[in-house]
């Protein structure tokens, strides 16, 4: 059984201020010695490391496309677990989901098998009396989604919020807090979102700390809590990692880090480690050797095309992962991962693994996709089938190799990707916990070199 008392913060909208209000309750509700668990709806990537400095956990996405809706409660589970409390950041607006297929995905959907109480962040500018009729529309749309009560966000002055709260008493629903109209947190954005911490760690530790101070005087957190503590206990076991790997020694398993490869599920280290495998982190821009004995290496997504000329710059590093790589060497790549094995990027050296360049483009490509392994790799069996998602605006060309990694079926049909001697490069994201056979694959081919 899964006790753990929990909020589900979403919003009419995108930017109406779910990550400064999920954020700051996380900050808030640590600060006062709780255990907090942090998770975020859907694939994104950035948004729960502000929620790990928030609470010195990691951040855990619940993805119901890529996941699938059974896992999302397991999984749930895994993070929460011993935890005083758990809230969940929710995505675009409350009922916005996978395009075209209902509420798939959406925060709504989170919410319900989750079977968590709701906080509706209203972005109460330009509007007075109106905000009564916006939160009842969201509330009664679908009676098994529980608003349990109203953050009103950018609100102007003392008589702007009595106004709001006149209305609002009309709806039954409690304003549970209300922030002012203010200069923004110090959370810059740029091409794919906002700027992850790994970039700013110092910058990013003072935003998150005024996002919980904000929140903490603007919130009522004993009437949150206790609206927490009114979700019911869920039945379902937790997810677990665990796998009886072969004895033997422990393959080292690199996985890139630092400031230019900044997603990363927790949930795939978790799943190398439970399959034998020993993970190492290592920085790109600052590492010119791989870990010691490097068995297979794993290169997840970023920002690369920010750090190209520094990534160009060690050469010492790119000469070690194209040696692994031509060595036959297991190499899984995702998107930011698949722009440092090109030959080039925006006019900078790469790697050189794969035949192709790369290049920044006005064009933002984002969406779930479903795959299926084109051919055999020490990733994915020909035939597996996956669910992904796809966010850059780069663009790689030729977009697949001799023998692509995947081929697509939705939103249309292509090949996309790379797969030759030990390595499987795409701009697909991917989440593991889905397919854990995934990982223990990976770390059999590692170990049987």
């Amino acid at each position: 059984m899964v006790s753990t008392p929990r909020l589900v913060i979403a919003a009419p909208a995108s930017n109406s201020g779910k990550t400064t209000v999920a954020t700051g309750l996380m900050a808030a509700f640590a600060a006062r010695g709780l255990a907090v668990s942090p998770h975020k709806v859907g694939p994104d990537y950035i948004d729960p490391g502000y929620h790990s400095l928030a609470t010195g956990r990691p951040g855990r996405n619940l993805d119901a496309y890529m996941c699938g809706t059974d896992l999302i409660a397991p999984l749930f589970a895994h993070g929460s677990a011993g935890c005083d409390l758990a809230v969940v950041e929710g995505v675009m607006g409350l009922y916005d989901g996978a395009s075209g297929q209902g509420e798939l995905a959406s925060t709504a959907q989170v919410a319900k098998l989750l079977r968590a109480p709701v906080v509706l962040v209203v972005d109460a500018s330009s509007q007075s009396r109106s905000v009564a009729a916006l939160v009842h529309g969201f509330a009664s749309w679908d009676p098994q989604v529980r608003i349990g009560g109203v953050i009103l966000n950018k609100v102007a002055s003392d008589r702007h919020e009595a106004l709001l709260r006149d209305a609002l008493d009309e709806s039954g629903l409690p304003v549970l807090g209300v922030l002012r109209r203010a200069p923004q947190v110090a959370t810059p954005s740029r091409h794919l979102g906002l700027v992850p911490v790994a970039e700013r760690q110092g910058d990013a530790v003072d935003a998150v700390r005024a996002m919980g101070e904000r929140v903490r005087a603007g919130c009522d957190l004993d009437a949150l809590m206790a609206l927490a503590r009114t979700a019911p206990a869920l039945a379902d076991e937790a997810w677990e990692p665990a796998y009886a790997p072969a004895e033997g020694p422990r393959p080292v398993v690199a996985v890139a880090g630092g400031a230019a490869f900044t997603f990363a599920y927790a949930e795939h280290a978790e799943l190398l480690t439970a399959a034998g495998a020993e993970v190492v982190v290592f920085d790109p821009l600052r590492d010119e050797k791989l870990p010691a004995g490097t068995a297979g290496l794993v290169i997840g997504g970023g920002f690369p095309e920010m750090y190209a000329p520094e990534l160009a710059a060690n050469e010492p590093l790119r000469r070690a992962v194209t040696e692994l790589a031509l060595s036959g060497a297991p190499v899984a790549a995702e998107c930011a991962g698949l722009l440092y094995l090109a030959r080039e990027l925006d006019g900078k050296p790469m790697c050189g693994v794969l035949d192709a360049t790369a290049r920044m483009s006005e064009r933002l490509t984002l969406g779930y996709r479903q795959a299926v392994a084109v051919s055999d790799s020490p990733l994915a069996a020909a035939g597996t089938r996956m669910r992904g998602h796809e966010f850059h605006r780069t663009v790689l060309e030729p977009g697949a190799g001799p023998v692509p990694a995947w081929g697509m079926h939705q939103p249309e049909r292509r090949v996309e990707g790379y797969v030759q001697r030990g390595v499987h490069a795409s701009y697909l994201h991917t989440h593991w916990a889905a397919s854990p056979e995934v990982a223990r694959r990976f770390v059999e081919h590692c170990r049987a070199r």
